[in-house]
């Protein structure tokens, strides 16, 4: 279970994470959702789908993508966690990699952090094991900027595990408690196509390594390059991969679509057998 700033997040089942980008250059939904009003009514319309925490995020981490200033990513992110925090009774996570950003979300009432980073960035991890919420760090080999020029690894799954432990034990020797720490393994950040799916399929492994494992793998590019069909035209099977996800033992699923994945979850776990 999380502990997510008075609200509390169990894994009973696989939880649905909504994304709510309020960025002009995200991947998917860049722009989409950049005015206050529109980004209000979206988090609302998700959590009535059932959602069961909104990611919040002002910072495009797309192939390519630049750094925003500090100042500017504030003003994205803290009057829309502000009004989603007093009108939605379910946990907020800011995603970002800047530590003044981090402690201005948490003051707003953000409940979780997600760092792209790992909390790797100067200050980023002594800031977030100060403001008491869970982490979720991920894997990345390189920058969003450059991240997937050339992709090299002997051995993907092992070296993201790797990696992923290794940041866990910084973040628990910097003083955040094991139980609030979630490991992402970053699918598209970083990774060729075949890396991807060697990594899907190394999900067990990676649950068994005893963190909760956020997957996020909504309309990425690997979708599209499996089934040849444009960002627009993923939604069957962004909640395919989910289901998939799910089984392989995923706490959280980070997703745009959530009444659909939502569905998707309640039918498997009802059909399958026990």
């Amino acid at each position: 279970m999380l502990k997510c700033a008075g609200r509390e997040l169990d894994f009973d089942r696989t939880r649905v994470m909504g994304i709510l980008n309020v960025t002009p250059d995200s991947f998917s939904d860049g722009g989409q959702w950049a005015e206050k009003g529109r980004a209000l009514r979206h988090a609302s319309e998700m959590a009535r789908a059932g959602a069961d925490i909104i990611d919040i995020g002002g910072e495009s981490t797309r192939p390519g993508a630049q750094d925003v200033g500090v100042e500017q990513e504030l003003g994205r992110v803290i009057p829309l966690i502000e009004a989603v925090v007093s009108e939605i009774d379910i946990p907020v996570s800011i995603d970002t990699s800047k530590p003044e950003v981090m402690t201005a979300a948490v003051a707003a009432g953000a409940g979780m952090i997600n760092d792209v980073f790992a909390l790797r960035r100067r200050g980023a991890l002594d800031t977030a094991a100060s403001l008491s919420v869970p982490v979720c760090i991920m894997h990345m080999q390189g920058e969003p900027r450059d991240m997937q020029h050339s992709p090299d690894y002997r051995d993907v799954a092992g070296e993201v595990l790797d990696f992923l432990l290794a940041r866990a034990r910084a973040c628990q020797l910097a003083g955040i408690p094991s139980q609030q720490i979630v490991i992402d393994p970053g699918f598209g950040f970083g990774k060729t196509l075949q890396h991807n799916i060697d990594l899907f399929r190394a999900l067990p492994a990676l649950v068994a390594a005893g963190y909760p494992v956020l997957v996020g793998i909504s309309r990425k590019f690997m979708l599209g390059q499996l089934t040849g069909q444009p960002i627009g035209q993923r939604l069957s099977s962004s909640p395919s991969a989910a289901v998939l996800a799910a089984q392989a033992g995923a706490s959280i699923i980070r997703v745009h679509d959530v009444a659909e994945t939502v569905d998707a979850l309640k039918i498997v776990t009802a059909l399958q057998a026990d």
